[in-house]
């Protein structure tokens, strides 16, 4: 789905990590013999890479103009007034065909068609399409992103690709989520459907339907999303309980116990146990949550909230988890002071989760657990040996909260 790239301080190297990942890319929807470096029979696909190939974000298929221009246009949301005017510069020039000024590099994949990603998803979805490849950072959760789009230039679905044991797990995790969420009837949000998921080669692939991000956006009202959060909260029920009586503890000792022996996991188990032992028989509210509720995972329209990216959607964590997530990534995104984010999100806990119904005497430690929960992901998911950027938590997570518990 459309993704909104960090701040600058945050992606030194950026670039060419990039450019090793777009060649492992092509690699794995491209297998052999399919190649880019010499003909082996008919032309499989073709792309424009942008801006270009020492800076990939994106592979754009030069399938028709409109298609072309469908793709950057329906590619990201751009957080700039200078950052939309080279969009519409591209989107322009694919349109009249003068994008050769703008985008040099190209990429031509030869070789047998029924070998490739396209050929697997015309057949699976059983329609003609055209793929567009997004180029992300690097991340230990960074899988294949595809915008497919249909000969008139409609984008109608998104793909993601695991390829790995963690992205495999993910994408299954997320067909998961999403199926069980189109049950249920939510009324305060919108979320994709899946339009296809299986297995292709060794990849477990998910097809959402794309949901329409592109559309004029409305003012977001914290009204409107906390009605939401509490919408996703409440799907699956409530529970209540002790910290240290809950499944939810639990489950995340057990998580803290595999990462203990792991760089900065030592500081991160004492920080929690210490927090446990402050706090373990306040009384929490327990519900689902959609754990990964950021500002470049939404889109406000005036009739619709639209979420994606529910590949971390859980259930039985603290009430309120999503809100703490949404303010702290918020902050990252707008300051690049994340240590500074985490700060002022703890010092926001209180204003964050009153409406959540979370009583006052546990609200702080929601937002610390929060942090333990999020801190034990990243090093679940070996961020920091992926080179993400946020990936060292002793630069900004674990200070803050080693000093916050230890303050209680």
């Amino acid at each position: 789905m459309p993704v909104k790239t960090a701040p600058a301080e945050l992606t030194a190297g950026d670039s060419a990590l990039r450019a090793q990942y777009l060649a492992e890319v092509l690699a794995l929807l491209y297998p052999e013999p399919c190649s880019t470096g010499e003909r082996r029979g008919e032309t499989v696909a073709e792309y424009l890479v942008v801006p270009d190939a020492r800076r990939p974000r994106l592979l754009v298929p030069t399938t028709s103009r409109r298609v072309a221009a469908a793709a950057v246009r329906r590619y990201a949301e751009p957080q700039s007034r200078a950052a939309r005017l080279k969009r519409d510069a591209v989107v322009a020039a694919l349109r009249t065909g003068a994008s050769s000024v703008l985008l040099r590099d190209r990429i031509r994949v030869t070789g047998p068609a029924a070998g490739s990603i396209d050929g697997h998803l015309r057949e699976a979805l059983g329609r003609d399409l055209s793929v567009s490849i997004h180029i992300g950072p690097a991340r230990a959760n960074r899988k294949p992103v595809l915008q497919l789009i249909s000969p008139d230039g409609e984008t109608f679905g998104f793909g993601k690709l695991g390829t790995g044991p963690l992205t495999q797990r993910l994408v299954k995790a997320e067909t998961a989520a999403l199926t069980a969420l189109g049950t249920i009837g939510l009324t305060k949000l919108t979320v994709p459907t899946v339009l296809h998921a299986g297995q292709w080669r060794n990849s477990q692939v998910l097809i959402q339907s794309a949901l329409p991000v592109w559309l004029p956006r409305a003012p977001l009202t914290p009204r409107r999303l906390t009605a939401a959060m509490l919408d996703i909260a409440g799907c699956c029920g409530y529970a209540s309980g002790t910290l240290a009586g809950s499944a939810y503890w639990a489950e995340l000792r057990g998580r803290l116990t595999a990462v203990a022996d792991r760089p900065e996991g030592g500081a991160l188990t004492s920080a929690a146990e210490l927090l446990a032992t402050h706090a373990g028989a306040t009384t929490l509210r327990y519900g689902a949550w959609h754990g990964d509720w950021a500002p470049w995972n939404m889109a406000n329209l005036a009739d619709a909230l639209l979420v994606w990216d529910w590949e971390r959607f859980a259930k039985g964590v603290p009430v309120g988890f999503d809100a703490v997530h949404h303010e702290l990534q918020r902050r990252i995104q707008t300051s690049g002071d994340a240590a500074g984010a985490v700060e002022a999100t703890v010092r926001r806990s209180d204003e964050l989760l009153q409406p959540f119904g979370v009583a006052p005497e546990a609200r702080e430690l929601t937002a610390l657990l929060y942090l333990v929960d999020l801190a034990a992901r990243y090093l679940t998911d070996r961020q920091a040996e992926a080179g993400a950027r946020l990936g060292v938590l002793g630069t900004w997570l674990l200070p803050v909260l080693i000093r916050r518990v230890e303050e209680l």
